[in-house]
């Protein structure tokens, strides 16, 4: 069986390295071992989380295409972090001088230069510049420039997949380009967090400490993830003040403005917001066409520019979606030796295209469309006016928003300035009404169809 499977892999490499570069090859497929195959399932090692969550994110689809090409079935490929495979040369480390994060051994080569954990390719050069990113690109080459000289701290904020990660990374780039001896550090809040725990546990808070903040720039991603942390909080809050008072730069990434997390305490908010709070909204089409043309170049990828405008229309989400579906579409191509034509890449992307029609419908849109109908006002369905001409369609509002977006209970109710169990309520008055009332069918069904059309003029 370790023969079978590791033939398996062998081949399915081979595929791989004939669609890629040699070094994207060799930088993020080479560096994978296959631990295991057993049936239908097949589980993959990196080295650590760095690698997993590229890797996820940017060629997962990629190799689990050529595993099915080469193995004749869909297998069902895990990919898990591993150290101990990557270990073979690492000397054991000397009592009380345990390897500091910033000091990652660099899995790319076997020199001892240091990895400050940053991907390479996240440079501003390989940044796409459009009307929703302009000001947060501006921001970031002022703060990459003059570190904590102008925007300390510099919070990026915006929603998933549209280059939050890859703006805060190509700073720490641009700097270790010009000081080579910079102590720069990225990490995930989450990482931070489970660090900060083991501290804990092995009553080593002390060097915890040192580790954050004798350095020069501390790059933290997701920072929302602190929200409702009482403890950690507390420690990042003196962390974050030794640094600022240090005149170290401090760049920061979430989901949502500092003073959209009511869990955080207020004194964070405060410094979260002494820099600068930039956002990075969705990329119009063009800047989308412009995407995916760099990317289709880096990857030296042979796609006619009306598949690429296509995919650019139709996909509009995020970038990370973007470019998964563009190396989708790429992986077909050259496993089958192929040409893919419109419908073809309806067909490979259904599953994708189906998510991007259910994440145009925002709950924004639902409200204005029914209180256009109603001949309302937005704002008189999140009032807090009882009237039956104003309640039923904010039942109704309420229903689609259920039945429309993925968007939670709770999170409708933050919407509508109401708590998840009046949502829950209004959902279930108007499916126990609807499935007696065919006028109520009816409105709900008009309803939709003038959703769908408001979000499809938006895109």
């Amino acid at each position: 069986m370790q023969k079978e499977h590791q033939n398996i892999w062998d081949e399915a490499c081979k595929q791989l390295k004939s669609i890629l570069s040699g070094d994207i090859y060799d930088r993020w497929i080479a560096v994978i071992q296959c631990l295991e195959m057993s049936g239908e399932n097949m589980r993959l090692a990196v080295a650590n989380d760095f690698y997993k969550d590229w890797l996820e994110e940017n060629y997962f689809p990629m190799i689990r295409k050529a595993v099915m090409v080469v193995s004749g079935k869909e297998m069902n490929i895990s990919l898990e972090v591993d150290s101990t495979c990557f270990d073979v040369e690492k000397p054991e480390p000397e009592p009380d001088h345990s390897p500091s994060p910033l000091s990652i051994p660099n899995p790319f080569s076997g020199n001892k230069k240091p990895n400050h954990n940053l991907n390479p390719n996240y440079t501003f050069d390989s940044y796409v510049v459009g009307p929703a990113n302009q000001f947060a690109h501006a921001a970031a080459m002022a703060a990459a420039n003059s570190p904590s000289r102008t925007y300390n701290p510099l919070f990026i904020y915006g929603g998933v997949g549209l280059g939050k990660t890859h703006l805060m990374q190509a700073i720490g780039n641009h700097i270790a380009s010009k000081k080579p001896r910079a102590k720069l550090c990225y990490t995930t809040c989450e990482t931070f967090l489970n660090e900060y725990i083991d501290s804990l546990q092995n009553n080593n808070v002390a060097a915890f400490r040192k580790r954050y903040r004798k350095i020069d720039m501390l790059m933290i991603d997701d920072i929302q993830f602190l929200d409702g942390k009482a403890r950690i909080q507390e420690e990042f809050f003196h962390t974050f003040n030794t640094l600022f008072e240090n005149h170290k730069q401090v760049v920061l990434t979430s989901d949502r403005t500092p003073s959209e997390m009511a869990g955080l305490a207020p004194r964070l908010i405060s410094r979260f917001e002494w820099g600068l709070v930039t956002e990075l909204g969705k990329p119009d089409v063009e800047t989308r066409t412009a995407i995916l043309r760099k990317k289709a170049e880096l990857l030296n990828l042979n796609i006619g520019h009306e598949l690429l405008d296509y995919l650019a229309e139709r996909v509009s989400s995020n970038i990370r979606s973007l470019e998964g579906a563009l190396i989708r579409v790429a992986t077909f191509m050259s496993l089958t030796n192929q040409q893919v034509d419109i419908q073809k890449v309806d067909e490979l992307l259904h599953d994708l295209l189906d998510k991007e029609s259910q994440a145009a419908i925002s709950v924004d849109v639902i409200q204005r469309t029914v209180a256009e109908h109603f001949d309302l006002r937005p704002s008189d369905l999140t009032s807090k006016k009882r009237t039956k001409d104003i309640a039923w369609p904010r039942q109704i509002a309420m229903h689609l928003s259920r039945t429309m977006t993925d968007q939670s209970f709770p999170v409708i109710g933050e919407q509508f300035s109401r708590n998840h169990a009046t949502i829950l309520y209004a959902h279930d008055q108007v499916t126990g009404k609807a499935k007696d009332d065919r006028a109520l069918q009816q409105t709900i069904a008009i309803l939709k169809d003038k959703v769908s059309k408001n979000c499809a003029k938006a895109l």
